[in-house]
């Protein structure tokens, strides 16, 4: 038939690539569950340390290497996550992760001395 060479480029399907109306690409928190933009989100990482610990750490800055999980930097969304234990599905850990370092920077950020 003619006319039904499809070699230019396909139309993506409606919500393969979640971006918010500024086309800035939007995050789930995986506390309160609801999307925002990934600037507005925490990204946290689990990390091993020496004695086989997993920790959670806040990664600020997106450059941490590894699977990260998104939150809302807020109290109310830390609490969620862990009550859920959310964490462990996101980043797929097999043991529960330590909270502490996360808890420490949401509390900074709640008081107003968050280190970027």
């Amino acid at each position: 038939m003619v006319g039904t060479d499809r070699t230019g480029p396909r139309p993506s399907a409606a919500g393969s690539t979640p971006h918010d109306t500024h086309g800035s690409p939007t995050r789930t928190c995986v506390g309160c569950r609801r999307t925002d933009s990934w600037s507005a989100l925490l990204r946290v990482v689990a990390e091993t340390d020496e004695a086989g610990a997993i920790r959670l750490t806040p990664d600020p800055r997106h450059c941490l290497p590894g699977r990260g999980a998104w939150l809302h930097p807020t109290g109310d969304c830390l609490e969620q996550a862990l009550r859920r234990r959310a964490f462990g599905r996101a980043l797929r850990t097999s043991a529960a992760p330590d909270p502490a370092a996360v808890r420490g920077h949401v509390e900074a950020v709640a008081t107003g001395h968050a280190q970027q």
